[in-house]
């Protein structure tokens, strides 16, 4: 075999050790970036988790924001998690995976049964600090409960429905779950409201599974039942939109009142339009600031109230510009 020359041989050598050399500065330098990148990542002071009713939801979306701007002021990761749609069972899975991921605090709704308790005494026992948010489970080990007093917001509904009707009403109720201990106080403090006035009466409560479509339904089945009830009252976000969809899906020759709670923006702009009375107002983003800003009293040692109420109002019409809230309307 004849032999190459030396000039051809030495390119090839000096081809090879070049090509070698750039790959090695390419990959060099790829290697820098990564650990470049991972050293600057942001260290945070705490990591805190919040669980959702649903992903998605605009109320536990205003939530998030509330939580997360106050999470921003104070260096701490906030980790936003949940079901997409609202399911007891992945909720608690997702409790219990928050604290096998050690985080520092957990903001949940609260959810009834014994499980549910059992893992709060779990994260207390691992050092974690839980809240409930929204809906509270007051017999469990919890360290505070930030939200709404619920039954003075059921009481505030009765008020309203007193003050904005005359003569004989009906009232036919919708709320979000039957086992819901936000929803139970706030239909005793609506019965206790009503109960101060002859004219008005409360003829059936039935559950939307707080969906639109189940307030549709409960809604649809309530007037089919009682066609005696010309107002109809919604304890959950998502309830006073559903309940407007029932009503026109059985077309009455009557137009019943209605009243929500909270002010998503279908909300508003149903009650800007003349098809819901009224809305309970909630402040979810102030309930995910103070959220946050307790787990942090809380990590740092300081004595805290167990009830952190947030207020509520009545919005009306007249608060509404185009969808959008112009006034707070009546505080209660």
């Amino acid at each position: 075999m004849k032999k190459l020359p030396k000039r051809i041989l030495f390119t090839i050598v000096l081809a090879l050790f070049l090509a070698s050399f750039f790959l090695m500065l390419y990959f060099g330098k790829e290697t820098f970036y990564v650990e470049k990148q991972i050293s600057s990542q942001q260290i945070y002071d705490y990591h805190f988790a919040l669980i959702t009713e649903e992903v998605g939801n605009d109320y536990w979306r205003e939530i998030e924001n509330g939580a997360k701007e106050e999470a921003a002021k104070h260096n701490v990761y906030l980790e936003y998690i949940g079901p997409r749609k609202s399911d007891k069972e992945e909720k608690l899975q997702t409790f219990d995976r928050m604290i096998s991921s050690k985080v520092d605090g957990i903001i949940t709704q609260g959810i009834p049964g014994e499980r549910f308790k059992a893992l709060v005494h779990k994260a207390v026992e691992r050092g974690i600090k839980v809240i409930t948010v929204d809906t509270d489970v007051p017999d469990s080990e919890r360290q505070l409960y930030v939200g709404t007093d619920n039954y003075k917001a059921g009481y505030s509904a009765g008020q309203a429905i007193i003050k904005d009707t005359e003569g004989e009403i009906m009232v036919g109720a919708v709320i979000g779950m039957f086992d819901a201990l936000n929803q139970q106080e706030r239909l005793q403090g609506f019965k206790d409201a009503i109960a101060e006035s002859d004219r008005i009466e409360l003829v059936e409560v039935m559950e939307s599974n707080i969906t639109e479509i189940g307030a549709a339904e409960a809604t649809y089945s309530l007037l089919k039942q009682y066609p005696q009830i010309n107002a109809l009252v919604g304890m959950s976000a998502l309830d006073g939109v559903g309940i407007v969809q029932g009503i026109e899906e059985i077309h009455l020759d009557h137009t019943p009142y209605v009243l929500s709670f909270d002010i998503l923006p279908q909300t508003l702009e149903m009650i800007d339009q003349g098809k819901i009375a009224a809305t309970v107002s909630q402040y979810p983003a102030q309930m995910g600031k103070q959220a946050v800003s307790r787990l942090l009293d809380l990590q740092n040692g300081r004595k805290v109230e167990q009830m952190q109420y947030t207020g509520t109002g009545i919005i009306r019409a007249r608060d509404i510009r185009n969808g959008e809230i112009i006034r707070k309307g009546e505080r209660s």
